[in-house]
């Protein structure tokens, strides 16, 4: 796993979404925080910085410091709310995927609001314990460009 700076962030590698909104999550970022066993995820807008989006599974998320957003928010807990609809809670936008194969779909209408679109390259950055990043600008992206070594693409 690729360290882009001393003493900076992990990566996991490229994911490219696909013409059908296909979006691979590389296979080191669903071992390391168990995405595996889930059957649905959630995304997180991603910081003004990155873009992109966070994902996070609900057991990580529930038995964490920020399982307030589950609990403030019914319709996203118990996933009434639409698949791939996000809404606004302290500054940050959340919605909740269905993880097939390792991998999510995400429609036209979620990429317009996550700033993304298909061909797009995300890098997956380790972020925390309970989430990892599925970057899109800022300058961890543009090191890992820049980078001579291999990262890996899903």
């Amino acid at each position: 796993m690729p360290q882009m700076s001393k003493g900076g962030k992990y990566i996991f590698g490229w994911s490219e979404i696909r013409e059908d909104g296909a979006l691979i999550f590389p296979v080191p970022a669903v071992g390391e925080y168990k995405l595996h066993q889930e059957q649905y995820i959630y995304i997180v807008s991603g910081s003004k910085q990155t873009g992109g989006f966070c994902v996070m599974s609900e057991p990580l998320l529930s038995r964490s410091k920020l399982n307030h957003i589950l609990k403030e928010n019914s319709r996203l807990a118990d996933r009434t709310l639409k698949e791939g609809e996000l809404i606004s809670y302290k500054g940050r936008k959340y919605g909740w995927l269905t993880l097939k194969d390792n991998g999510v779909r995400l429609s036209e209408s979620l990429m317009q609001m996550l700033d993304i679109k298909t061909g797009d390259k995300l890098l997956a950055i380790r972020s925390s314990n309970i989430a990892f990043t599925m970057g899109a600008k800022g300058s961890l992206i543009q090191k890992a460009n820049e980078y001579t070594g291999e990262i890996e693409v899903f």
